[in-house]
């Protein structure tokens, strides 16, 4: 905790100052806030970002707006994750920057965060850095880009939990809402009940948002083909594995790996 504490004292030192942290710094910590808001980038793999209320998965290529005082844990499991965070003095500067939001990262912003990459501390107003940055964070809303959309929400109900992880453990077999019914004692009925009450989602939606998020992670760290991984993920035809990544990640599978290079 005393960490997290030093932490958001270096985030929030100069109120007005545009901070630029290239080092992994919240790598494994608690939940914890600060009064700037916070454009982290992720190139070359996946980072998890955890809230009370949903599990967040950004993909390599992707950015994710965090609002100021908004209480996050962040997570990298790969060390040749490449992250850049950038904390903006607190603002009123419209609806998109009151919300949590996972992005692409476009061209345009990519040559942008190229020009500055060796950018590094805080910068205030007056410097061309600073208009630089500022500019950088209008542009975010005014991109018009596609949510990524991968999220999954989080429990207390200890059979729902009970029952994700027994998805979790099993993801490569023919699961079913039938299946898992029977196996936990519920009804169809009930346990289709329980997913809408506790998540938000059917069965179906969060045993898929599952299965993506397992594939992504192997697309990332194994030479496993296409194919090879659509079976361990519990998908026997090809077509129907991709186009499901495909309507939840707006990429293919070849794709998604190709950006990963």
């Amino acid at each position: 905790m005393e960490y997290v504490n030093e932490l958001s004292k270096t985030i929030d030192q100069y109120p007005e100052s545009i901070l630029v942290m290239r080092q992994q710094m919240e790598q494994k910590l608690p939940a914890h806030q600060h009064a700037k808001g916070q454009l982290l980038l992720v190139f070359g793999g996946i980072a998890y970002l955890q809230t009370l209320e949903r599990d967040y998965y950004i993909p390599s290529n992707h950015y994710i707006w965090i609002p100021a005082d908004y209480a996050h844990n962040l997570m990298y499991n790969a060390q040749d994750l490449h992250i850049i965070n950038i904390y903006f003095p607190a603002a009123d500067d419209g609806a998109f920057y009151k919300e949590l939001g996972i992005y692409p990262v476009s061209r345009l912003l990519f040559e942008l965060l190229a020009f500055s990459e060796t950018w590094q501390g805080n910068y205030f107003a007056g410097c061309w850095e600073y208009e630089l940055m500022s500019t950088m964070k209008k542009l975010l809303a005014h991109e018009n880009l596609q949510k990524f959309s991968i999220q999954l929400p989080i429990t207390d109900d200890s059979r729902i939990r009970a029952i994700t992880d027994d998805m979790r453990h099993r993801i490569g077999e023919p699961l079913s809402l039938e299946e898992s019914a029977q196996k936990f004692g519920l009804s169809v009925r009930s346990l289709t009940r329980l997913f809408q009450q506790c998540l938000h989602l059917s069965f179906v939606q969060y045993l898929k948002m599952l299965r993506v998020i397992r594939a992504m992670e192997l697309l990332k760290d194994t030479s496993l083909s296409i194919s090879e991984i659509a079976y361990q993920v519990g998908y026997s035809n090809i077509s129907a594995f991709s186009n499901t990544f495909f309507q939840l990640t707006n990429i293919r599978p070849s794709d998604f790996r190709s950006k990963l290079k």
